[in-house]
């Protein structure tokens, strides 16, 4: 069985329904750290900072993890990227790691920075490697939090992690670079990864988490045809693979399906119907895999 850590913070909530659309819920116990899930693959749950799960994986505390690629990098940890996961605490997509300074400031990009600025951030490793490759001396002051309210009174610049950059601009800041585009990643113990049970049962759990995202934002079409109409019908799907088409017993009808993107749904519907398709059904999918 395996032990899993989930981040604790901004991704938790995504995390949480990530797994309950997998079929792996997450259950939470008396024990608000120590939550469940039945299935007979996963054993032990911990919630954990973000922070601390890659070096908690690395050092075998735990088989798998959850985690940004942000703190896999910042922490240095050496673990088995196994998959990525590319939701955020807005929805999908990545972060950034960005470099901001007051929206007066004359600096408008990072070789811009003169040396020996005062920066503010909770990513020290991952700054000091980015200015010592330009060649620019400076102090890193560690941000325990709140990062956006220390400039310019106690820092020159702020290196931190956005989605939207919407908080920075609404503290007085500007990007004037990206560090890094980080995405939540599934991670795995090296000796764990070596094991062929764990390893089969971490890939069946990849799998699941992966389906559970491809199938967002999608939906199945099902939808009768009669013969003399299927081609224009066919034509009309914007479809992820040529659909499916089978006949129908005995008459001159032809079933098709297919998956399409959810955004497209209504003005996919009248128009194909309008090209004689019939007994049309929108069905939700749960999981999808290539």
């Amino acid at each position: 069985m395996l032990t899993l850590a989930i981040p604790k913070g901004s991704l938790e909530a995504g995390t949480l329904q990530l797994f309950k659309e997998a079929d792996l819920e997450i259950k939470k116990t008396e024990r608000e750290y120590n939550p469940k899930i039945d299935d007979q693959r996963i054993g032990k749950v911990k919630i954990l900072r973000p922070q601390e799960i890659p070096k908690y994986v690395e050092e075998g505390y735990f088989d798998i993890g959850i985690s940004g690629l942000d703190w896999v990098l910042e922490s240095g940890a050496d673990v088995v990227e196994v998959a990525d996961l590319p939701y955020t605490k807005q929805g999908m997509g990545s972060v950034r790691i960005v470099i901001a300074v007051p929206q007066d400031s004359p600096w408008n990009s990072p070789t811009d920075i003169k040396p020996n600025s005062r920066i503010s951030t909770e990513y020290p490793n991952l700054t000091s490697e980015y200015f010592k490759k330009l060649g620019i001396p400076v102090e890193i002051k560690y941000s325990y939090g709140a990062t956006e309210a220390k400039v310019p009174e106690l820092v020159d610049v702020v290196v931190d992690l956005t989605e939207t950059g919407y908080t920075l601009l609404k503290n007085g800041l500007k990007i004037i670079g990206t560090i890094l585009e980080s995405t939540t990643k599934l991670i795995a113990n090296k000796d764990s990864w070596k094991d062929p049970v764990k390893r089969s049962e971490i890939e069946e759990i990849s799998i699941l988490l992966r389906s559970a995202i491809e199938a967002r934002g999608k939906v199945m079409i099902k939808l009768n045809a009669p013969e003399d109409k299927l081609d224009a019908i066919i034509n009309a799907l914007p479809a992820l693979k040529k659909p499916t088409v089978s006949a129908l017993y005995k008459t001159n009808y032809y079933a098709v399906e297919t998956v399409v993107d959810k955004s497209e749904v209504n003005i996919l519907i009248p128009k194909l119907k309008g090209l004689g398709a019939e007994d049309i059904v929108e069905m939700k999918i749960s999981k999808l895999i290539y």
